[in-house]
C-alpha cells in the first residue's frame, strides 16, 4: 500500500451523506453501508492502484475492467474507501462480477446513473468537506473558548477537565505516573478500561526518569487503545512533571484531537512546577534555613525587595483546596510560593500588598508588608483578615496595623506595658476573639464565621472576657480602650 499522506484539511465524508444527496441518484448495490471518504479520484487504468493515496471514492466507466475480482482486491490494497461505476456510455449496466466482487470484499460499490457526471459527484463531495470543516471549526472554536475560560475558574485544573469531558462526551482524568487519580470528570468506566488507561498513562510517563542511553528511545508523548467500542487515550503533561491526561470516549470525532490538544497545553500550564531564574536562590535559602541559618541572612536569596506579604485564601464557595489550584492562585498573583492547609492556601509574594488584587471565587486576606524575620506575624495578620473578609463576604481584605492619630501619640512602650497589663488576664484565644468581635463592631455570627467557631462559643468567649475584666463591654468608652490596647499589643 502507498504511503499514508498526511490527510486533507477537512474531516472525513461519512459515505452516507453523499448518498443522502438526491439529485446525484446515487445507489448503494454492493460492500458496507459506513465508509468515510477523503478524496475523490477518477481513472479508467486497469489497475490504478500506484496512483491512490488512500480514503478515496474512485469513480470509474469501467473503460478497462476485464478481471474485476483482481481490479477490485487491488483498490482494497491501495486503501480505497468506495467505488463509483457509471452506466454508460460503456456498460448499460453493473457488471455483475463487479457486484460479486465488492460484495466479496467489503468495498462499497455505488451506481452512477448516465444523467450524473462524475465532476458533479466531485463537487458535492468536496462541498461536503467544507461544510464539515467549517462545522469542525466552530466546534472547536467554541471548545477552546469554554476551555479557556474554564482555565481562569479558582479551580482551574478540575475545571478544564470537567469541560473536556463534555466537549469529548467521555471521561477525563489527570493521573500520576503511579496510576494515582488526581482529578477526574466524566462518568466512571469499567474496569477493565480503568485498568487499560493506567497502562497507557504508565506508557507515556515512565514512573522512574529514564537514564540517557543512544539505545534507549524516549517514551511517547501518546498512546491509545480500544476497549469494548471505547477509545482510550492518554497524553504525557510537558514540563516533566510525571503527569498525564487519560481519556474515555465513546467516539473519535473530527476536531477531538484538536480540542484535546488545547485541552493539554492549558494542563500543562497549570500544573507546570513553577521554575526561574531565581529557584536555585529559593533552594538555596530554605537548604540554610534547615541547616540553622538566620532569616535574615537568606532573605536576599529569597528575591529582590526587603519585605514581604503573606496572603491566605479559601475558596468562596467552601470547596476544598489542593496543591494543583493552589499554585494556580499564586502563579495568578505573581508568585510561586504558595502552601496548602486544610481549605486554606497561603502564598508569600515579595513586595508590597497594593499589588494584590480580587481573584474571582476565592477570599483573600492579605498582611501587611514585613521584614523575613517577622513574617509570623504577617501571617497571623492575613489570617485575621481572611477571617474578616469571609465574615463580611468581601473578596479582599488588608490587614492595617500602622497606630496612628490619637493612639500614636502614646510612646509604643508605654502603649505595649499598658495593654499586657490591661489584657493580662485573657488567654490568647479569649483576647483573639475579642479583638475579632470588636473589629466586627459585636456581630456575633460575622465573629463566628471569622473565627470558625459556633455563635455561642463567640458569646461564652465574650462574656468570660467581660468577667475576668471587670469591664461593661456595652460601654463605647471599654470598647475603645480595649480595641486600642488589643492593636497595640504583641503576642
Amino acid at each position: 500500500m502507498p504511503d499514508s499522506p498526511a490527510g486533507p484539511p477537512a474531516p472525513p465524508i461519512p459515505l452516507a451523506e453523499l448518498l443522502a444527496r438526491e439529485e446525484l441518484g446515487l445507489r448503494r448495490i454492493a460492500g458496507p453501508a459506513h465508509a468515510d471518504l477523503l478524496w475523490v479520484h477518477t481513472s479508467e487504468m486497469a489497475d490504478p492502484y500506484p496512483y491512490l493515496l488512500g480514503g478515496e471514492l474512485l469513480l470509474t466507466a469501467g473503460v478497462q475492467l476485464s478481471d474485476a475480482d483482481t481490479y477490485v482486491a487491488r483498490l482494497v490494497e491501495a486503501g480505497a474507501s468506495a467505488l463509483g461505476f457509471g452506466v454508460a456510455p460503456v456498460h448499460d449496466t453493473v457488471p455483475a462480477a463487479l457486484v460479486e466482487a465488492c460484495e466479496r470484499h467489503g468495498l462499497p460499490l455505488l451506481e452512477v446513473p448516465p444523467e450524473t457526471r462524475f465532476t458533479a459527484i466531485a463537487r458535492a463531495v468536496w462541498r461536503l468537506m467544507a461544510e464539515a470543516r467549517h462545522r469542525e471549526l466552530r466546534r472547536v472554536t467554541r471548545a477552546q473558548q469554554a476551555l479557556a475560560t474554564a482555565a481562569a475558574r479558582p479551580d482551574p485544573v478540575p475545571a478544564v477537565l470537567r469541560q473536556l469531558a463534555v466537549q469529548l462526551e467521555g471521561r477525563a482524568a489527570l493521573l500520576t505516573a503511579e496510576g494515582t487519580v488526581l482529578h477526574a470528570a466524566g462518568g466512571r468506566p469499567a474496569p477493565d478500561v480503568q485498568t487499560a488507561l493506567a497502562r497507557l498513562v504508565r506508557v507515556v510517563t515512565p514512573a522512574a526518569p529514564q537514564t540517557p542511553s543512544p539505545s534507549r528511545k524516549p517514551s511517547p508523548s501518546s498512546a491509545t487503545d480500544t476497549r469494548g467500542g471505547t477509545h482510550l487515550f492518554a497524553y504525557a503533561l510537558g514540563g516533566g512533571q510525571g503527569m498525564a491526561l487519560a481519556l474515555a470516549t465513546p467516539r473519535r470525532d473530527a476536531g477531538d484531537h484538536t480540542v484535546t490538544g488545547i485541552a493539554v497545553v492549558l494542563l500543562s500550564l497549570l500544573t507546570a512546577p513553577h521554575q526561574g531564574a531565581d529557584a536555585a536562590g529559593r533552594s538555596t535559602a530554605l537548604v540554610r534555613l534547615l541547616l540553622g541559618a538566620a532569616p535574615q541572612d537568606v532573605a536576599p536569596l529569597l528575591g529582590d525587595g526587603d519585605s514581604w506579604t503573606v496572603v491566605h485564601a479559601r475558596r468562596a464557595d467552601g470547596a476544598p483546596a489542593d496543591p494543583l489550584n493552589a499554585g494556580a492562585l499564586g502563579a495568578a498573583l505573581g508568585s510561586a510560593l504558595s502552601d496548602v492547609d486544610r481549605a486554606t492556601v497561603r502564598v508569600l509574594l515579595p513586595g508590597p500588598h497594593e499589588a494584590v488584587t480580587p481573584q474571582p471565587g476565592w477570599a483573600l486576606g492579605v498582611s501587611e508588608p514585613s521584614p523575613v524575620t517577622a513574617l509570623r506575624d504577617a501571617d497571623t495578620q492575613a489570617a485575621r483578615a481572611l477571617g474578616h473578609a469571609e465574615a463580611t463576604r468581601t473578596a479582599l481584605t488588608r490587614h492595617h496595623s500602622g497606630i496612628e492619630g490619637l493612639a500614636a501619640l502614646i510612646p509604643p512602650d508605654r502603649a505595649e506595658a499598658h495593654a499586657r497589663a490591661l489584657l493580662a488576664p485573657l488567654t490568647e484565644p479569649l483576647a483573639e476573639t475579642l479583638r475579632c468581635w470588636l473589629s466586627l463592631h459585636g456581630s456575633w455570627d460575622r465573629t463566628a464565621v471569622a473565627l470558625k467557631v459556633h455563635r455561642n462559643t463567640v458569646r461564652q468567649r465574650v462574656a468570660r472576657c467581660a468577667a475576668l475584666l471587670d469591664m461593661d463591654l456595652d460601654d463605647m468608652d471599654v470598647r475603645t480602650e480595649l480595641w486600642f490596647a488589643l492593636r497595640g499589643r504583641r503576642r
